[in-house]
């Protein structure tokens, strides 16, 4: 921003005479001019032109001192109108320069840019953001799973289940003669080590804290993401054709898919809820939206009855009704 302001400071006090100016490309001089080729020229023939200067303009190829410096300086001229000339956004810029000397500031800001800005791929860019987020989506869900199992293994009621599954597999107790010279500190953290497998092995874990597969890393989602679309415009189009066209009645699947969607979850957080939920939730035919606004309508209802009864509450209650956090009080005089 800075560099920006500055640089518009110095085009107020330039006053330019015509359309090259020092520092801009080639300066006063014609970039081509200097090649010795043509506006229409391509880029084949400019690197042959510059190819051929650069042989007689070579520092190497005099000898004096003087001829060498000459030669350093006109060497240098080349070489700049060149590059210039080579590059698709410059060559553009300057050809516009040509076309509009008198947009002195916009030309100028142009060739800042330009040469200022940083030389990268777009795709370069997309590629490294996609991947650098694919890393942390995966080792963020992993550490989540690693947390929830970790809080199951101080869950008593898992690990007295998980102990007695490693007792019948004759895995504890672990101390035994062959780890007789292991302290108390690695007898137990190999027992937890133990528990934390087994939990982990019997526990299916769902929604958030789930264990991370390679369908949730973002590179893949968005490669079988052709495919999904495809799938899905094709559910889409069986859906309206069975249940909306046909009229055929709803299976346990779309049930649940109707359940889903009328308590506004994703498939994560639904897959979360236990099996016996969902029956309830089948049971009370909640796929149907008349029935869905009832129960609905009915746990409100029993949630503000709770709260009503709550003594927390009511103590909130007394306290908004003698004016909350807005009311004063004044001490004696």
């Amino acid at each position: 921003m800075n560099s920006c302001w500055s640089i518009f400071v110095f085009c107020l006090f330039l006053a330019p005479t015509s359309g090259y100016v020092d520092n801009l490309y080639c300066g006063e001089k014609n970039c081509y001019e200097i090649l010795d080729v043509s506006r229409e020229s391509t880029k084949a023939k400019i690197t042959k032109a510059y190819r051929k200067l650069a042989k007689v303009w070579h520092p190497d190829m005099h000898k004096t001192d003087e001829k060498k410096d000459e030669a350093s300086k006109k060497f240098q001229e080349i070489a700049n109108a060149y590059e210039i000339l080579t590059g698709e956004d410059s060559r553009n810029d300057y050809d516009y320069m040509l076309d509009h000397p008198d947009e002195f500031y916009y030309n100028y800001y142009r060739y800042y840019k330009t040469h200022t800005a940083p030389k990268v791929d777009v795709r370069v860019v997309i590629v490294i953001t996609i991947t650098v987020i694919s890393i942390v989506q995966y080792y963020g869900a992993w550490a989540n799973y690693q947390s929830a199992i970790s809080y199951l293994c101080k869950d008593q009621k898992y690990r007295i289940q998980a102990t007695n599954i490693a007792k019948e597999r004759g895995l504890f107790p672990v101390a035994n003669k062959r780890d007789a010279r292991k302290s108390k500190e690695e007898v137990k953290e190999k027992e937890e080590a133990i528990l934390k497998e087994i939990i982990e092995e019997n526990l299916d874990i769902r929604g958030g804290y789930s264990k991370p597969t390679y369908r949730d890393i973002l590179w893949v989602q968005l490669v079988f993401f052709p495919y999904q679309l495809v799938m899905y415009i094709k559910w889409f189009l069986r859906w309206v054709w069975k249940f909306s066209i046909m009229k055929q009645e709803y299976g346990r699947e779309e049930k649940l898919h109707l359940i889903r969607k009328n308590l506004k979850l994703n498939t994560s957080q639904f897959d979360a809820i236990e099996e016996q939920e969902k029956e309830d939730y089948l049971s009370k035919e909640l796929w149907k939206k008349t029935e869905f606004e009832k129960w609905k309508q009915a746990q409100e209802e029993e949630l503000l009855s709770k709260r009503a009864e709550s003594g927390r509450y009511k103590m909130i209650r007394r306290y908004m009704k003698k004016g909350g956090p807005g009311q004063m009080t004044f001490g004696p005089e």
